[in-house]
């Protein structure tokens, strides 16, 4: 049976954008399907690995756990909206620079878990670290190369003027 759909606003990667939405779309949904966002991937869809981590009003949540109708008039930045044109992240960069990826499918979720968590905090210690990004879910790298790219990463923003 299809549901009537709902229009929603969001605000998706500093751009207001109205989808239509069945009551019972997840955010992670409304993302891919509807407004073509397709680095938000989904895993799991239970909120256990993490790969569709998005920041809904600056804070880190696993986008198929929330409806889009519950976000409406919320902020949302999803893997697309964190690079500034052509020039990525400090994160983004590290993940590069530091093999903090290898079949990429959890490196957007990690990515925007380690943005939301760096943004609130950006002198983690390391144990802190580890424990904020083992609640993502990687099977191929082992996590070293995931904890060196935040590590190198909130370096430089603590470092950018302002920080």
């Amino acid at each position: 049976m299809k549901l009537p759909s709902l229009e929603v606003m969001l605000r998706v990667n500093g751009t207001g954008r109205t989808v239509a939405v069945e009551p019972r779309t997840t955010l992670a949904d409304a993302l891919r399907d509807r407004l073509g966002l397709h680095g938000t991937h989904l895993g799991c869809e239970h909120g256990v690995c993490g790969s569709c981590t998005v920041l809904l009003d600056g804070a880190p949540v696993r986008s198929c756990l929330l409806f889009a109708i519950q976000c409406r008039d919320s902020e949302v930045t999803t893997i697309e909206g964190l690079a500034d044109g052509d020039i990525l992240h400090p994160l983004q960069r590290a993940f590069v620079e530091n093999f903090g990826l290898q079949c990429g499918f959890c490196t957007p979720g990690f990515i925007m878990l380690a943005a939301g968590a760096l943004a609130m905090e950006e002198d983690m210690s390391d144990e802190e670290l580890v424990e904020m990004l083992s609640s993502n879910l990687c099977r191929c790298t082992g996590y070293a190369n995931i904890v060196a790219s935040v590590k190198q990463a909130a370096a430089e923003l603590r470092a950018r003027p302002g920080a």
